[in-house]
């Protein structure tokens, strides 16, 4: 039982990091998205995408890369 606290607290970093990927995608691409549509482009929205995942994996960085 001594290695449960440790799972846990993988566990909940993965699910962390998984969070941080997904809603860096969805905000960003969701700007892009919108963007696309108000200016009559097709291009916002994969740069909101590369935003998003960029951010994204900065925040995991930031949050679990320099411990």
């Amino acid at each position: 039982m001594t290695h449960e606290p440790s799972n846990r607290r993988e566990e909940n970093a993965l699910w962390s990091i998984f969070g941080y990927l997904v809603s860096g995608l969805l905000f960003w691409g969701g700007i892009g998205w919108a963007a696309d549509h108000f200016f009559g482009t097709t291009y916002l929205v994969l740069i909101g995408l590369l935003v998003g995942m960029g951010g994204a994996l900065y925040l995991v960085w930031l949050r679990f890369g320099r411990e």
